[in-house]
């Protein structure tokens, strides 16, 4: 980027964005990029993309209007924008619980998404992995979504969820085993 040091955290870029354009545009990329692909994976049963996209907003102008105040208290900005996130999710999940939402006007043009059919295999593959998902220890789970989903390093997820690398790795790999016997055990016709 023509000479510019550009900072690696996202905290470096939350400091400097009050005064800096580019750190905020970066920063805001960044949170934005982050709040998709987590919000696709905890959304994905009710229409993930739209939704997300929705989420990763709110998140953004969340962060946009704190980071002019925002205090460091011990814990990694991630952490700060993952709680957001984690937030406006659940506030999704709520509204969309409570019921159908309208659709906007008939389209003039072939849709060319996925056929129905075609939706709903990718809907049943993804159900059954979200179930699957469920039944991992909470801890487990936030870690997969983390680092699977959304692409954060085990520094990163070590950091939002406030443990030590060593601690997500020996999840992961506990996470990850016992996926793998829930799946062999689907697949034999043991587990409904």
């Amino acid at each position: 980027m023509e000479g510019v040091d550009t900072p690696t955290s996202l905290g470096e870029l939350a400091s400097r964005a009050p005064q800096d354009a580019a750190a905020r545009d970066d920063l805001l990329r960044r949170v934005r990029d982050l709040a998709v692909r987590y919000a696709r994976v905890r959304l994905g049963r009710f229409g993930a993309e739209d939704l997300a996209q929705d989420v990763a907003q709110e998140v953004c102008m969340a962060v946009l209007t704190a980071v002019p105040t925002y205090e460091e208290r011990g814990l990694p900005f991630e952490a700060f924008v993952y709680r957001i996130t984690a937030r406006k999710v659940a506030d999704v999940q709520r509204a969309a619980m409570r019921g159908p939402t309208p659709v906007g006007d008939v389209p003039d043009r072939v849709d060319e998404a996925p056929t129905p059919e075609a939706a709903a295999v990718v809907r049943d593959e993804a159900a059954t992995a979200l179930s699957l998902m469920r039944r991992l220890p909470d801890a487990q789970r936030e870690i997969l979504i983390l680092r699977v989903a959304v692409g954060l390093s085990t520094e990163e997820t070590a950091d939002a969820l406030g443990m030590s690398t060593g601690a997500v790795r020996v999840a992961q790999h506990r996470a990850l085993g016992r996926l793998r016997t829930m799946i062999a055990e689907l697949e034999a016709g043991d587990v409904a």
